[in-house]
Order: C-alpha cells, then sequence, then structure tokens
C-alpha cells in the first residue's frame, strides 16, 4: 500500500521520506523543474521571495551571463594561440631528443606536434584565429580573448567541477546558481539558472549546475536536447487554465488557515509558491522556447535546417530568446572537445558545428542592443599539450589534457573587446604572462555582473563560502 500525507502528530519522518520520493520520481517534468521551491521549504528561509531580483554590490554592465561550455578541452593551440615554434620541433622529441624521423612514433614516446591548421588575425585588433573559424572573424573585434587561465585537475569530471563551480570534488553550487543566489532573476515566471546541456550530459553530470549547499531555489533547470525540452508542461486534456486557477486559489485559502494556526510551518507555503510558478510557466515557457516561430532569415543566420550546425544553432538561438526573457544566466554544452587523436579532423569537424551560430549569437544581442548587458564566456575545462600525449596514438597527432593553458575568450559584459590579455609560452605547454588560477576568473565574471565574491557568501558547515572557496583577484585587465 502507498503511503499518503496524514495532518497527524508523529508523522512528519514518514512525510518527508515520501516527499522525497515523490520529487525524485518526476524526472524531466515540469513538476522537477517548479518543484525545487518545495525541496528549499527545508532550509527554513524567511518568508521572502528569494529569486527576485536583488541589487548588484557594484556597477557593472552585465545583468546575465551565456557561458559556452566546450566539454573536452579545446586546444588553444589549434584555435586562437599560435605557435610557430611547434613547426621546428614537429615530431622532435617532447622535451628531449630532437631529430627523430616520423618511424619512431611508433615507440610510444611523446613527440611535440605542430597544429595541422593555419593563423590569420582579423579585426582592427588582430586576433588569431585558426583557419576552421570561417564565421567568428567577422565579429573579432568584439571578442576579449584571455591566455592566463589555469585549472589544478587533468581529469575531466573534476576540472568540469572546478570550472563549474570551483569546487574539484563536487557538490558545491554551480557560478549559475551563485549568480542566481546574488542577484535573483529578472523573470519570475521562468528559472533564473537554465542549462542546455547534450543528450549525454558531461562528466559529473548535473551536479555541474547544482545548488549544492544552496538552498534548491537556485539550481539549474536543465532543458531536454531532443523532443519536448520540458515534459508534462502542459496539462492533461479536460483540465483548462480556469480549473487550474480555481484550484490554485482554494488551495491558497486553506494555507492561509493552516498558517494562521500553525505559523512556523512553511512547507504547505512553498509547495503553493511551487504551483503557482508551475501555472505561470505554462503561459510563459512555450513562447519562450519555440524557435520554430522565429524569422527564416534568423534561424538561417544560426545554421539552423543545416547537419553540421542546427544543434549547437538551436541552443544559441535558445539562448538569445531566454536572456531576452530575462533569464539571468544560461548555460550551454558542446562536448567530444577531447582530441586524444587525428586533432586536424576532430577540432576541426567541432569548430564547424559551433563557428557560425557563436557568430550568430554575437551578431544577434548586437542587433538588438543586448550584447552590452549580456556577458558571454567561451571555454572548456582545461587546454591541450604541445605533444602527442601518453595516451593518443602516436600517428594519429592528438593532444593530451593540459591545466596549465587554455584558451578562453569573452564577449559583451563590459569586458576589454579587441584585446588579447595574458600569453603562454612558445610552445603553449603554460601561461607565462598575466596568469590566474581559474578562481580569479571566477571572481571576474561575478565581478562583471556586479557582485563581490568576498560579500556573495553562504554560511555552511561552520563557515561562510563563495565560488572561489577562499578568495581570488579581479582579473582588472579582462573589464574595460
Amino acid at each position: 500500500m502507498s503511503h499518503r500525507f496524514f495532518p497527524c502528530a508523529g508523522s512528519r519522518a514518514l512525510r518527508s521520506h515520501t516527499r522525497r520520493e515523490f520529487i525524485y520520481g518526476l524526472g524531466a517534468s515540469l513538476g522537477s523543474v517548479a518543484l525545487t521551491s518545495l525541496l528549499a521549504a527545508e532550509t527554513k528561509l524567511p518568508d521572502v521571495n528569494p529569486l527576485a531580483p536583488k541589487p548588484p554590490h557594484l556597477p557593472a554592465k552585465a545583468k546575465n551571463c551565456i557561458f559556452l561550455m566546450m566539454e573536452g578541452g579545446p586546444s588553444h593551440i589549434d584555435t586562437f594561440d599560435p605557435k610557430p615554434a611547434l613547426e621546428k620541433l614537429h615530431l622532435t622529441q617532447f622535451h628531449l631528443e630532437k631529430n627523430k624521423d616520423v618511424s619512431q612514433l611508433q615507440s610510444g614516446r611523446r613527440y611535440y606536434v605542430r597544429s595541422p591548421f593555419t593563423f590569420a588575425q582579423h579585426g582592427k585588433s588582430g586576433a588569431w584565429m585558426s583557419d576552421p573559424w570561417k564565421h567568428l572573424p567577422k565579429v573579432a573585434d568584439d571578442l576579449c580573448f584571455f591566455r592566463g587561465c589555469q585549472v589544478d585537475s587533468v581529469n575531466h569530471p573534476t576540472a568540469m567541477f572546478q570550472m563549474n563551480t570551483g569546487n574539484r570534488f563536487g557538490g558545491d553550487p554551480g557560478i549559475g546558481a551563485w549568480v542566481n543566489y546574488g542577484l535573483g532573476t529578472l523573470n519570475q515566471d521562468l528559472p533564473g539558472f537554465i542549462v542546455l546541456p547534450e543528450v549525454s550530459y558531461p562528466q559529473g553530470g548535473s551536479p555541474n549546475w547544482g545548488n549544492g549547499y544552496l538552498p534548491a531555489h537556485f539550481q539549474g533547470t536543465a532543458l531536454r536536447p531532443k523532443g519536448s525540452p520540458i515534459l508534462d508542461l502542459l496539462p492533461p486534456p479536460g483540465i483548462t487554465r480556469e480549473h487550474q486557477r480555481d484550484n490554485l486559489d482554494y488551495f491558497a485559502r486553506l494555507n492561509a488557515e493552516h498558517a494562521a494556526a500553525h505559523p512556523w510551518h512553511d512547507e504547505l507555503k512553498a509547495r503553493l509558491n511551487n504551483y503557482e510558478l508551475a501555472f505561470r510557466m505554462q503561459m510563459q515557457v512555450p513562447d519562450a522556447i519555440d524557435i520554430e516561430r522565429e524569422p527564416a532569415a534568423t534561424k538561417e543566420l544560426y545554421g539552423i535546417g543545416s547537419l553540421a550546425t542546427d544543434a549547437f544553432g538551436r541552443k544559441c538561438l535558445l539562448a538569445r530568446k531566454l536572456v531576452e526573457k530575462g533569464v539571468r544566466f544560461v548555460q550551454l554544452y558542446h562536448g567530444l572537445w577531447d582530441s586524444h587523436d587525428y586533432i586536424a579532423r576532430a577540432h576541426g569537424n567541432l569548430i564547424g558545428q559551433v563557428d557560425q551560430p557563436i557568430t550568430a549569437l554575437i551578431t544577434d544581442l548586437k542587433q538588438r542592443g543586448l550584447l552590452d548587458e549580456t556577458l558571454i564566456v567561451w571555454c572548456g575545462e582545461f587546454g591541450r599539450t604541445p605533444d602527442n600525449g601518453e595516451r593518443s596514438n602516436n600517428t594519429a597527432f592528438g593532444r593530451d589534457h593540459n591545466p596549465k593553458a587554455m584558451p578562453v575568450w569573452f564577449a559583451g559584459g563590459g569586458v576589454k573587446a579587441g584585446h588579447t590579455i595574458g600569453a603562454t609560452d612558445e610552445t603553449g605547454a603554460t601561461a607565462v604572462e598575466n596568469v590566474h588560477h581559474v578562481r580569479d576568473l571566477h571572481v571576474t565574471i561575478l565581478r562583471l555582473l556586479g557582485l563581490d565574491d568576498n560579500k556573495l557568501t553562504y554560511y555552511h558547515a561552520g563557515r561562510f563560502k563563495q565560488l572561489s572557496q577562499f578568495g581570488g583577484q579581479v582579473i582588472k585587465e579582462l573589464i574595460a
């Protein structure tokens, strides 16, 4: 026999246990999106809306953020950071003997590998880009490249956690959760932190955008990449919005009576707030996620309808629509950048999938007057080595993981457009100029959104915690 909720003494443990089982069973339905407020009731927050817009700590241009996560670790050496020195070092033994012929690649030793791509400078800023980038050069002067970022881990899950949450071991809030905690969201009818993942979730899974120890209101809402982005969005046949409204009003009256008699019980209020959000989302979500009604020229701009660019083009267009609707933080995932083998073919294809959609996103935001208030971040979890690495097929000229040098760029949101900040050494093995740990990157992203990392804290496990873990510094060179 299934458990039921009875308002009797001593039943709290049963009710709490059953409630959690019910929520976990909802899966990717509308209930799992909106019922986060029910989980948040456990935190006993004051009777205020935690997602109401809040003033920033500091003046800032950026009001929202689109985070483009290239999962797997793009190679800086083959995208935006040319290394002519590798032409001379190509196929010579890594850090040791030189001038070895190609037959010795079969020995399993590590050898330097030049980029298979040519590079050219673009725009007035002279931004370097490899030749597979056919569209991004059009917006070169809107970009700010940063070559000084470093992380701690060479393993994908821990590096992903660190880039997304600041903690290599998971369990901490995602950066989007922190931003929503600090600023609230501009549209109370939509989640404030939305994630557009691949069909296969990134390494580490949904904790990459979880709320961690923050209240559940702030966790990311992942939209399904295929089919309906949110299941059970509309009511079942025969249930009208008038029926739903009458039910919600009835529940509200019952809840008010209960609250008057039991003011210390906030669970019913959280439940009702959750139902109200679900009700409002039925009106907002269909328009926000429907890209089919966009003009044909807009869809063509993003590469929608073309085999290579359709999937990511849809994500980029959806991201524009979401920030336009007031969603505070949108994170897009694009995977398979872990090119241990065949870097020319692998990176060439991957760049071809994201190049046009990303360029369209920047162009579209700029045309709508939204680029200045939208911070765009492009990065992976680490970079790649200048050699073939220990795990690559030696004859295939791939690259290994590199936490000491990686490609990162920004656009919009008050960054110093048309500049390249920092540098790596002559082979791209490590950052050597304007070197900053990823914690400083996080602090800078928060600052561009008007948040002070030292003030954006949450008391948990005996201390005040923050995104940077133990503090960091703003990379002032990145800010206009």
